[in-house]
Protein backbone atom coordinates (compact mmCIF):
# COMPACT_ATOMS: atom_id res chain seq x y z
CA UNK A 1 0.00 0.00 0.00
CA UNK A 2 1.05 3.72 -1.40
CA UNK A 3 0.04 6.26 1.78
CA UNK A 4 0.07 9.56 0.58
CA UNK A 5 0.34 12.30 4.27
CA UNK A 6 -1.11 16.10 3.08
CA UNK A 7 0.60 18.40 4.75
CA UNK A 8 -1.53 21.80 4.24
CA UNK A 9 -2.35 25.58 5.37
CA UNK A 10 -5.71 25.62 6.66
CA UNK A 11 -8.03 28.55 6.89
CA UNK A 12 -10.60 28.65 9.79
CA UNK A 13 -13.67 29.10 8.27
CA UNK A 14 -12.72 28.92 4.56
CA UNK A 15 -14.05 25.49 3.60
CA UNK A 16 -14.03 26.29 -0.10
CA UNK A 17 -10.29 27.22 -0.07
CA UNK A 18 -9.81 24.17 2.32
CA UNK A 19 -11.50 21.84 -0.17
CA UNK A 20 -9.67 23.53 -2.89
CA UNK A 21 -6.54 22.52 -1.01
CA UNK A 22 -6.98 19.32 -0.58
CA UNK A 23 -8.48 18.31 -3.99
CA UNK A 24 -5.32 19.69 -5.36
CA UNK A 25 -3.03 17.28 -2.87
CA UNK A 26 -5.78 14.52 -3.88
CA UNK A 27 -4.40 14.64 -7.44
CA UNK A 28 -0.69 14.74 -6.38
CA UNK A 29 -1.10 11.88 -4.75
CA UNK A 30 -3.40 10.25 -7.27
CA UNK A 31 -0.63 11.13 -9.98
CA UNK A 32 2.15 9.35 -7.25
CA UNK A 33 -0.24 6.08 -7.30
CA UNK A 34 -1.24 6.64 -4.04
CA UNK A 35 -3.53 4.51 -2.18
CA UNK A 36 -4.91 6.34 0.49
CA UNK A 37 -4.40 10.17 1.58
CA UNK A 38 -4.34 11.34 4.80
CA UNK A 39 -5.09 15.30 5.96
CA UNK A 40 -4.80 16.94 9.39
CA UNK A 41 -7.45 17.13 12.28
CA UNK A 42 -10.51 19.34 11.64
CA UNK A 43 -8.81 19.97 8.27
CA UNK A 44 -12.21 21.29 6.50
CA UNK A 45 -13.20 23.85 8.73
CA UNK A 46 -9.49 24.34 10.21
CA UNK A 47 -8.26 24.49 13.74
CA UNK A 48 -9.33 26.09 16.26
CA UNK A 49 -12.81 26.51 14.84
CA UNK A 50 -13.70 27.62 18.80
CA UNK A 51 -17.17 29.63 18.85
CA UNK A 52 -18.30 28.72 14.97
CA UNK A 53 -18.67 24.96 16.36
CA UNK A 54 -21.91 26.54 17.51
CA UNK A 55 -23.19 28.00 14.58
CA UNK A 56 -25.54 24.72 12.89
CA UNK A 57 -24.53 26.24 9.11
CA UNK A 58 -21.26 26.19 10.10
CA UNK A 59 -21.80 22.50 11.00
CA UNK A 60 -24.07 21.81 7.85
CA UNK A 61 -21.35 23.30 5.41
CA UNK A 62 -18.54 21.04 6.83
CA UNK A 63 -20.36 18.15 6.43
CA UNK A 64 -21.11 19.43 2.73
CA UNK A 65 -17.36 19.41 2.34
CA UNK A 66 -16.99 16.36 3.74
CA UNK A 67 -19.28 15.39 0.75
CA UNK A 68 -18.00 16.60 -1.84
CA UNK A 69 -14.35 15.54 -0.88
CA UNK A 70 -16.08 11.82 -0.70
CA UNK A 71 -16.66 12.26 -4.59
CA UNK A 72 -12.58 12.93 -5.34
CA UNK A 73 -12.12 8.99 -3.33
CA UNK A 74 -12.33 7.08 -6.25
CA UNK A 75 -9.27 4.98 -7.07
CA UNK A 76 -7.61 6.79 -3.64
CA UNK A 77 -9.14 6.28 0.07
CA UNK A 78 -9.03 9.45 2.22
CA UNK A 79 -8.75 10.31 5.40
CA UNK A 80 -10.11 14.21 6.55
CA UNK A 81 -10.71 15.57 9.85
CA UNK A 82 -13.81 17.25 10.38
CA UNK A 83 -16.87 18.05 13.20
CA UNK A 84 -19.36 15.52 13.07
CA UNK A 85 -23.21 15.72 14.93
CA UNK A 86 -23.56 13.63 17.85
CA UNK A 87 -27.02 11.99 17.02
CA UNK A 88 -27.80 11.41 20.96
CA UNK A 89 -29.33 13.81 23.08
CA UNK A 90 -27.42 13.74 26.20
CA UNK A 91 -23.64 15.24 26.07
CA UNK A 92 -22.03 17.13 23.79
CA UNK A 93 -23.47 17.83 20.35
CA UNK A 94 -20.17 17.02 18.12
CA UNK A 95 -17.76 15.22 18.00
CA UNK A 96 -14.40 15.78 16.34
CA UNK A 97 -13.93 13.24 13.89
CA UNK A 98 -12.02 11.76 11.16
CA UNK A 99 -13.89 10.60 7.90
CA UNK A 100 -12.76 7.24 6.21
CA UNK A 101 -13.85 8.47 2.36
CA UNK A 102 -13.49 5.29 -0.43
CA UNK A 103 -15.25 4.32 -3.62
CA UNK A 104 -17.11 8.35 -3.69
CA UNK A 105 -18.27 7.38 0.22
CA UNK A 106 -18.02 8.26 3.68
CA UNK A 107 -17.25 4.49 4.77
CA UNK A 108 -16.92 4.63 8.41
CA UNK A 109 -16.11 7.16 10.93
CA UNK A 110 -13.96 7.38 14.17
CA UNK A 111 -14.39 10.05 16.68
CA UNK A 112 -11.61 11.97 19.13
CA UNK A 113 -11.82 10.09 22.31
CA UNK A 114 -8.88 12.12 24.37
CA UNK A 115 -10.09 16.16 24.35
CA UNK A 116 -7.54 18.49 25.56
CA UNK A 117 -8.60 21.37 27.74
CA UNK A 118 -5.89 23.01 29.08
CA UNK A 119 -3.39 25.88 27.81
CA UNK A 120 -4.59 26.91 24.09
CA UNK A 121 -6.93 23.93 24.34
CA UNK A 122 -10.68 23.81 24.99
CA UNK A 123 -12.20 20.92 23.23
CA UNK A 124 -14.39 19.76 25.93
CA UNK A 125 -16.56 22.82 25.49
CA UNK A 126 -17.71 21.65 22.34
CA UNK A 127 -17.47 17.69 21.99
CA UNK A 128 -18.37 14.04 23.26
CA UNK A 129 -15.09 11.37 23.88
CA UNK A 130 -15.57 8.84 22.00
CA UNK A 131 -16.45 5.49 23.50
CA UNK A 132 -16.44 3.02 20.64
CA UNK A 133 -13.19 1.96 18.56
CA UNK A 134 -13.36 0.13 15.50
CA UNK A 135 -10.33 -0.32 12.88
CA UNK A 136 -10.88 0.64 9.18
CA UNK A 137 -9.79 -2.14 6.51
CA UNK A 138 -9.16 -1.11 3.12
CA UNK A 139 -7.17 -3.35 0.82
CA UNK A 140 -6.23 -6.15 2.98
CA UNK A 141 -5.08 -3.70 5.45
CA UNK A 142 -6.20 -3.08 9.08
CA UNK A 143 -5.71 1.23 9.79
CA UNK A 144 -5.87 2.32 13.74
CA UNK A 145 -7.46 6.22 12.92
CA UNK A 146 -6.55 8.21 15.75
CA UNK A 147 -7.05 11.82 16.17
CA UNK A 148 -4.00 14.26 17.86
CA UNK A 149 -4.27 14.05 21.51
CA UNK A 150 -5.41 10.17 21.00
CA UNK A 151 -1.56 9.24 20.91
CA UNK A 152 -0.65 11.08 23.55
CA UNK A 153 -1.97 8.78 26.30
CA UNK A 154 0.48 6.16 25.76
CA UNK A 155 -0.03 3.15 27.84
CA UNK A 156 -2.38 5.15 30.10
CA UNK A 157 0.43 7.41 31.85
CA UNK A 158 -1.10 10.53 31.06
CA UNK A 159 -2.84 11.26 34.27
CA UNK A 160 -5.45 13.41 32.41
CA UNK A 161 -7.21 10.91 30.89
CA UNK A 162 -8.90 7.21 31.99
CA UNK A 163 -8.28 5.05 28.45
CA UNK A 164 -6.08 4.85 25.45
CA UNK A 165 -7.18 4.73 22.34
CA UNK A 166 -4.59 2.52 20.72
CA UNK A 167 -4.80 0.04 23.60
CA UNK A 168 -8.21 -0.36 22.97
CA UNK A 169 -7.96 -1.11 19.29
CA UNK A 170 -4.86 -3.65 19.53
CA UNK A 171 -7.49 -6.20 19.51
CA UNK A 172 -8.67 -5.49 16.17
CA UNK A 173 -4.68 -6.23 14.81
CA UNK A 174 -4.14 -3.29 12.99
CA UNK A 175 -1.54 -3.16 10.28
CA UNK A 176 -0.48 0.63 11.14
CA UNK A 177 -1.69 3.80 12.90
CA UNK A 178 -2.70 7.01 11.00
CA UNK A 179 -3.04 10.06 13.72
CA UNK A 180 -4.68 13.43 12.44
CA UNK A 181 -3.06 16.17 14.42
CA UNK A 182 -3.67 19.96 14.58
CA UNK A 183 -0.73 20.65 17.21
CA UNK A 184 0.54 24.09 17.89
CA UNK A 185 3.98 25.35 17.80
CA UNK A 186 6.33 25.54 20.77
CA UNK A 187 9.87 25.70 20.85
CA UNK A 188 10.20 22.54 22.60
CA UNK A 189 6.98 20.62 21.08
CA UNK A 190 8.91 19.41 17.88
CA UNK A 191 10.65 17.21 19.85
CA UNK A 192 8.67 16.50 22.80
CA UNK A 193 6.27 15.26 19.81
CA UNK A 194 8.49 13.26 18.44
CA UNK A 195 9.33 11.08 21.53
CA UNK A 196 5.92 11.07 22.20
CA UNK A 197 5.14 8.81 18.70
CA UNK A 198 8.58 6.91 19.28
CA UNK A 199 7.09 5.65 22.46
CA UNK A 200 3.81 4.44 20.48
CA UNK A 201 5.59 3.12 17.56
CA UNK A 202 7.98 1.36 20.53
CA UNK A 203 4.82 0.13 22.20
CA UNK A 204 2.46 -1.33 19.49
CA UNK A 205 5.33 -2.10 17.28
CA UNK A 206 3.45 -0.54 14.32
CA UNK A 207 3.96 1.86 11.66
CA UNK A 208 2.83 5.19 11.88
CA UNK A 209 2.16 8.13 10.10
CA UNK A 210 1.15 11.41 11.91
CA UNK A 211 0.11 14.32 9.93
CA UNK A 212 -0.34 17.85 10.96
CA UNK A 213 -0.93 21.17 9.96
CA UNK A 214 1.29 23.88 8.58
CA UNK A 215 0.18 27.55 8.89
CA UNK A 216 -1.35 29.96 11.71
CA UNK A 217 -4.42 30.94 13.22
CA UNK A 218 -3.78 34.45 14.66
CA UNK A 219 -2.08 33.19 17.82
CA UNK A 220 -1.22 29.97 17.24
CA UNK A 221 1.30 28.75 14.68
CA UNK A 222 1.34 25.05 13.73
CA UNK A 223 4.57 23.92 12.36
CA UNK A 224 4.22 20.56 10.34
CA UNK A 225 7.09 18.65 10.53
CA UNK A 226 4.43 15.59 9.79
CA UNK A 227 6.08 12.53 11.03
CA UNK A 228 6.56 8.68 9.74
CA UNK A 229 7.85 6.13 11.88
CA UNK A 230 8.84 3.17 11.32
CA UNK A 231 7.66 -0.21 14.00
CA UNK A 232 11.05 0.15 16.24
CA UNK A 233 10.31 4.14 16.81
CA UNK A 234 12.50 5.02 14.50
CA UNK A 235 11.98 8.64 12.43
CA UNK A 236 11.35 7.06 9.01
CA UNK A 237 10.79 10.72 7.66
CA UNK A 238 9.94 13.74 8.91
CA UNK A 239 8.33 16.58 6.83
CA UNK A 240 9.36 20.37 6.34
CA UNK A 241 8.56 22.79 9.06
CA UNK A 242 6.47 25.57 8.67
CA UNK A 243 5.29 25.10 4.79
CA UNK A 244 2.96 22.79 2.82
CA UNK A 245 4.11 19.22 2.07
CA UNK A 246 2.43 16.31 0.35
CA UNK A 247 4.75 12.99 0.02
CA UNK A 248 4.05 9.15 -0.44
CA UNK A 249 5.29 6.32 1.20
CA UNK A 250 5.36 2.76 0.63
CA UNK A 251 4.47 1.09 3.99
CA UNK A 252 6.24 -2.11 2.74
CA UNK A 253 9.59 0.38 2.92
CA UNK A 254 8.18 2.02 6.20
CA UNK A 255 8.44 -1.02 7.78
CA UNK A 256 11.70 -2.63 6.75
CA UNK A 257 13.11 0.76 9.03
CA UNK A 258 15.78 1.45 6.43
CA UNK A 259 15.46 4.79 6.11
CA UNK A 260 15.78 7.83 8.85
CA UNK A 261 15.56 11.21 8.09
CA UNK A 262 14.99 13.26 11.37
CA UNK A 263 15.35 17.21 10.83
CA UNK A 264 17.47 19.60 13.04
CA UNK A 265 15.73 21.59 15.85
CA UNK A 266 17.40 24.92 16.69
CA UNK A 267 15.47 26.88 19.31
CA UNK A 268 16.35 30.66 17.58
CA UNK A 269 15.67 28.89 14.12
CA UNK A 270 12.07 27.47 15.05
CA UNK A 271 11.15 30.56 16.90
CA UNK A 272 12.42 33.00 13.54
CA UNK A 273 10.71 30.69 11.02
CA UNK A 274 7.18 30.55 13.46
CA UNK A 275 6.81 34.34 13.56
CA UNK A 276 7.69 35.07 10.22
CA UNK A 277 4.83 32.81 9.39
CA UNK A 278 2.61 34.20 12.06
CA UNK A 279 2.93 37.16 10.47
CA UNK A 280 2.54 35.92 6.92
CA UNK A 281 -0.85 34.28 7.65
CA UNK A 282 -2.37 36.74 10.10
CA UNK A 283 -1.95 39.44 6.88
CA UNK A 284 -2.99 37.07 4.58
CA UNK A 285 -5.70 35.10 6.13
CA UNK A 286 -7.42 38.61 6.95
CA UNK A 287 -7.02 40.23 3.65
CA UNK A 288 -4.47 42.51 4.62
CA UNK A 289 -1.02 43.77 2.78
CA UNK A 290 1.08 46.31 4.58
CA UNK A 291 2.50 46.95 7.96
CA UNK A 292 3.46 49.98 9.71
CA UNK A 293 5.40 50.05 13.15
CA UNK A 294 7.29 52.79 15.21
CA UNK A 295 10.76 52.16 14.98
CA UNK A 296 12.63 53.56 18.15
CA UNK A 297 16.39 52.58 17.48
CA UNK A 298 16.04 49.95 20.11
CA UNK A 299 16.12 45.99 20.19
CA UNK A 300 12.81 45.27 20.10
CA UNK A 301 10.98 47.48 17.24
CA UNK A 302 14.45 46.71 15.63
CA UNK A 303 13.31 42.92 15.62
CA UNK A 304 10.41 43.28 14.96
CA UNK A 305 11.22 45.22 11.51
CA UNK A 306 13.13 42.38 10.53
CA UNK A 307 10.53 39.58 11.06
CA UNK A 308 7.25 41.75 9.24
CA UNK A 309 10.28 42.70 6.46
CA UNK A 310 10.71 38.89 5.85
CA UNK A 311 7.34 37.93 6.37
CA UNK A 312 5.76 40.69 4.05
CA UNK A 313 8.38 41.79 1.67
CA UNK A 314 10.40 45.15 2.09
CA UNK A 315 7.73 46.78 0.17
CA UNK A 316 4.96 46.11 2.66
CA UNK A 317 6.58 47.27 5.63
CA UNK A 318 6.68 51.20 6.94
CA UNK A 319 8.43 52.64 9.89
CA UNK A 320 7.72 55.87 11.80
CA UNK A 321 10.51 57.48 13.78
CA UNK A 322 9.25 59.68 16.39
CA UNK A 323 12.63 61.10 18.34
CA UNK A 324 11.83 63.56 21.08
CA UNK A 325 13.90 65.54 22.72
CA UNK A 326 15.19 62.82 25.24
CA UNK A 327 15.92 60.73 22.08
CA UNK A 328 19.38 60.08 21.35
CA UNK A 329 21.15 60.75 18.31
CA UNK A 330 22.52 57.16 18.05
CA UNK A 331 19.46 55.89 18.48
CA UNK A 332 17.65 57.96 15.43
CA UNK A 333 20.32 56.89 13.70
CA UNK A 334 20.68 53.07 14.48
CA UNK A 335 16.91 53.77 13.45
CA UNK A 336 17.69 54.94 10.36
CA UNK A 337 20.27 52.31 9.72
CA UNK A 338 18.03 49.51 9.88
CA UNK A 339 15.92 50.99 8.10
CA UNK A 340 17.72 51.47 4.98
CA UNK A 341 19.26 47.86 5.70
CA UNK A 342 16.16 46.18 5.20
CA UNK A 343 15.05 48.78 2.43
CA UNK A 344 11.69 49.54 4.25
CA UNK A 345 10.10 52.65 3.59
CA UNK A 346 10.56 54.98 6.41
CA UNK A 347 9.28 58.47 8.04
CA UNK A 348 10.36 60.74 10.80
CA UNK A 349 7.98 62.31 12.82
CA UNK A 350 9.37 64.62 15.68
CA UNK A 351 7.32 64.66 18.54
CA UNK A 352 8.89 67.71 20.79
CA UNK A 353 6.03 70.47 19.99
CA UNK A 354 3.41 67.82 20.21
CA UNK A 355 4.49 67.16 23.73
CA UNK A 356 5.21 70.76 24.48
CA UNK A 357 1.61 71.20 23.41
CA UNK A 358 -0.04 68.68 25.74
CA UNK A 359 2.09 70.25 28.06
CA UNK A 360 0.73 73.49 27.66
CA UNK A 361 -2.75 72.43 27.86
CA UNK A 362 -2.16 70.24 31.08
CA UNK A 363 0.26 72.74 33.02
CA UNK A 364 -2.85 74.74 34.85
CA UNK A 365 -4.26 71.55 35.59
CA UNK A 366 -0.84 70.10 36.87
CA UNK A 367 0.21 72.86 38.65
CA UNK A 368 2.68 71.84 42.19
CA UNK A 369 3.58 68.52 40.52
CA UNK A 370 6.50 67.38 39.10
CA UNK A 371 8.00 65.50 36.32
CA UNK A 372 6.80 61.69 36.18
CA UNK A 373 5.06 58.15 34.43
CA UNK A 374 2.41 60.97 33.73
CA UNK A 375 5.14 62.56 31.36
CA UNK A 376 6.63 59.56 30.10
CA UNK A 377 3.13 58.60 29.35
CA UNK A 378 2.05 61.53 27.23
CA UNK A 379 4.99 60.94 25.03
CA UNK A 380 4.21 56.89 24.47
CA UNK A 381 0.28 57.71 23.98
CA UNK A 382 1.46 60.89 21.16
CA UNK A 383 3.78 58.10 19.43
CA UNK A 384 0.85 55.63 19.52
CA UNK A 385 -1.95 58.54 18.20
CA UNK A 386 1.15 59.34 15.16
CA UNK A 387 1.13 55.37 14.37
CA UNK A 388 -2.44 54.71 14.42
CA UNK A 389 -3.15 57.86 12.41
CA UNK A 390 -1.06 56.59 9.76
CA UNK A 391 -2.23 53.55 9.95
CA UNK A 392 -5.68 54.54 9.87
CA UNK A 393 -5.04 56.44 6.61
CA UNK A 394 -3.21 54.46 4.88
CA UNK A 395 -4.92 51.25 5.89
CA UNK A 396 -1.52 49.61 7.45
CA UNK A 397 -2.14 47.12 10.36
CA UNK A 398 0.38 48.50 13.19
CA UNK A 399 2.37 45.95 15.04
CA UNK A 400 3.13 45.95 18.59
CA UNK A 401 7.06 45.77 19.28
CA UNK A 402 6.99 45.06 22.67
CA UNK A 403 8.31 42.05 24.54
CA UNK A 404 7.12 39.45 27.13
CA UNK A 405 9.48 40.74 30.00
CA UNK A 406 7.84 44.23 29.79
CA UNK A 407 4.13 42.65 29.04
CA UNK A 408 4.52 40.89 32.52
CA UNK A 409 5.71 43.35 34.33
CA UNK A 410 3.53 46.20 32.67
CA UNK A 411 6.63 48.11 31.57
CA UNK A 412 4.90 50.21 28.89
CA UNK A 413 1.56 52.34 27.84
CA UNK A 414 -1.53 51.59 27.34
CA UNK A 415 -3.19 53.31 24.21
CA UNK A 416 1.39 54.13 23.70
CA UNK A 417 3.55 51.53 22.71
CA UNK A 418 1.50 48.50 23.74
CA UNK A 419 -1.07 49.74 20.68
CA UNK A 420 -1.18 47.46 17.76
CA UNK A 421 -3.09 44.88 16.04
CA UNK A 422 -0.62 42.06 16.50
CA UNK A 423 1.66 41.59 19.62
CA UNK A 424 4.85 39.66 16.77
CA UNK A 425 7.49 39.33 19.59
CA UNK A 426 4.96 39.50 22.71
CA UNK A 427 5.95 35.62 23.42
CA UNK A 428 9.65 36.67 23.55
CA UNK A 429 11.21 37.58 26.87
CA UNK A 430 14.25 40.66 26.64
CA UNK A 431 17.26 38.05 26.83
CA UNK A 432 15.51 36.39 23.86
CA UNK A 433 14.82 39.11 21.68
CA UNK A 434 18.64 39.73 21.93
CA UNK A 435 19.62 35.82 21.36
CA UNK A 436 16.90 36.50 18.20
CA UNK A 437 18.79 39.42 17.31
CA UNK A 438 22.35 37.77 17.19
CA UNK A 439 20.54 35.00 15.24
CA UNK A 440 19.38 37.55 12.45
CA UNK A 441 23.02 38.90 11.80
CA UNK A 442 24.47 35.77 11.85
CA UNK A 443 25.05 35.70 7.75
CA UNK A 444 25.34 39.69 8.01
CA UNK A 445 24.77 43.17 10.13
CA UNK A 446 20.98 43.50 9.32
CA UNK A 447 20.80 44.99 13.25
CA UNK A 448 22.96 47.70 13.31
CA UNK A 449 25.65 46.53 16.30
CA UNK A 450 25.00 49.33 18.61
CA UNK A 451 21.42 48.61 19.03
CA UNK A 452 22.21 44.85 20.36
CA UNK A 453 24.99 46.66 22.58
CA UNK A 454 23.64 49.45 24.18
CA UNK A 455 21.37 49.56 27.30
CA UNK A 456 18.08 49.28 26.92
CA UNK A 457 16.06 52.50 27.24
CA UNK A 458 12.81 53.78 26.67
CA UNK A 459 14.10 57.55 26.12
CA UNK A 460 11.32 58.97 27.91
CA UNK A 461 13.44 61.36 30.36
CA UNK A 462 17.58 62.53 30.89
CA UNK A 463 19.19 59.13 30.93
CA UNK A 464 16.87 56.75 31.43
CA UNK A 465 18.12 53.22 31.25
CA UNK A 466 15.58 49.84 31.59
CA UNK A 467 17.61 49.05 34.85
CA UNK A 468 16.50 51.94 37.15
CA UNK A 469 12.97 50.42 36.95
CA UNK A 470 13.46 47.01 36.31
CA UNK A 471 16.01 44.24 37.13
CA UNK A 472 18.90 43.49 34.85
CA UNK A 473 17.35 41.23 32.13
CA UNK A 474 18.91 38.15 33.25
CA UNK A 475 17.72 37.74 36.26
CA UNK A 476 14.30 39.08 35.80
CA UNK A 477 13.26 36.70 32.96
CA UNK A 478 14.40 33.61 34.52
CA UNK A 479 12.35 34.89 37.65
CA UNK A 480 9.33 35.30 35.30
CA UNK A 481 10.10 32.09 34.03
CA UNK A 482 9.95 29.86 36.93
CA UNK A 483 6.37 31.97 37.09
CA UNK A 484 5.23 31.97 34.40
CA UNK A 485 6.19 28.74 31.96
CA UNK A 486 6.71 26.48 35.22
CA UNK A 487 4.17 28.41 37.63
CA UNK A 488 6.29 28.00 40.58
CA UNK A 489 5.28 30.36 43.65
CA UNK A 490 6.83 32.53 45.84
CA UNK A 491 9.00 30.28 48.16
CA UNK A 492 9.72 28.29 45.01
CA UNK A 493 11.37 30.94 43.10
CA UNK A 494 13.33 32.16 46.69
CA UNK A 495 14.50 28.31 47.34
CA UNK A 496 16.53 28.82 43.87
CA UNK A 497 18.49 31.60 45.25
CA UNK A 498 16.97 34.81 43.94
CA UNK A 499 16.33 37.41 46.24
CA UNK A 500 12.94 37.47 48.49
CA UNK A 501 12.38 40.93 48.53
CA UNK A 502 12.63 40.82 44.94
CA UNK A 503 10.46 37.82 43.45
CA UNK A 504 7.93 39.56 45.54
CA UNK A 505 8.13 43.03 43.76
CA UNK A 506 8.29 41.00 40.53
CA UNK A 507 5.48 38.85 41.14
CA UNK A 508 3.63 41.36 42.62
CA UNK A 509 4.18 43.27 39.29
CA UNK A 510 3.25 40.70 36.84
CA UNK A 511 -0.21 40.43 38.88
CA UNK A 512 -1.30 43.94 39.02
CA UNK A 513 -0.67 44.35 35.24
CA UNK A 514 -3.20 41.78 34.24
CA UNK A 515 -5.52 44.55 33.23
CA UNK A 516 -2.88 46.20 30.47
CA UNK A 517 -2.46 42.73 29.17
CA UNK A 518 -6.52 42.01 28.66
CA UNK A 519 -6.38 44.64 26.53
CA UNK A 520 -3.36 44.16 24.15
CA UNK A 521 -3.20 42.60 20.90
CA UNK A 522 -3.09 38.93 20.32
CA UNK A 523 0.54 37.77 20.81
CA UNK A 524 2.38 34.89 18.57
CA UNK A 525 2.64 31.97 20.49
CA UNK A 526 6.28 30.10 20.74
CA UNK A 527 6.44 28.95 24.04
CA UNK A 528 4.83 26.51 26.14
CA UNK A 529 2.63 29.31 28.34
CA UNK A 530 2.17 32.99 26.32
CA UNK A 531 -0.04 35.84 27.29
CA UNK A 532 -3.78 35.30 25.68
CA UNK A 533 -5.69 32.46 25.47
CA UNK A 534 -3.60 29.53 26.95
CA UNK A 535 -3.29 31.70 30.03
CA UNK A 536 -6.31 32.71 31.84
CA UNK A 537 -5.57 34.75 35.18
CA UNK A 538 -8.33 36.78 36.90
CA UNK A 539 -7.92 40.81 36.70
CA UNK A 540 -8.61 41.35 39.96
CA UNK A 541 -7.31 39.19 42.86
CA UNK A 542 -5.35 39.05 45.66
CA UNK A 543 -2.52 36.40 44.97
CA UNK A 544 0.37 38.04 46.08
CA UNK A 545 -0.99 41.76 45.86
Amino acid sequence: MKIAIAQLNFHVGNFAGNLAKMLDAVKTAKAQAADLICFSELATCAYPPRDFLEFDDFITTAEQTVKKLAKAAKGIAIVVGSPCRNPVVEGKDLFNSAFFLADGKIKQVQHKALLPTYDVFDEYRYFEPASDFQVVEYQGKKIALTICEDIWNVGNNNPLYTICPLDEMMAQKPDFVLNLSASPFNYNQASTRIHVLQANAKRYKLPMFYVNHAGAQTELVFDGGSIVLSPNGKVYDELPYFEESVRCYELAEVEKNKKHQERKKDKMTLIHDAIVLGIKDYFGKLGFKKAILGLSGGIDSAVTAVLAARALGKDNVRAILMPSQFSSDHSVNDARALAENLGIQYDVMPIETVYDAYLGVLKPHFWGTGFNITEENIQARIRGMLVMAMSNKFGNILLNTSNKSEMAVGYGTLYGDMCGGLSVIGDLYKTEVFELAEFMNRDAIVIPTNTITKPPSAELRPDQKDSDSLPDYDILDEILFQYIEKRQGPKAIIKMGFDSKLVKRVLRMVNINEFKRHQTAPVIRVSSKAFGMGRRMPIVGKYLS
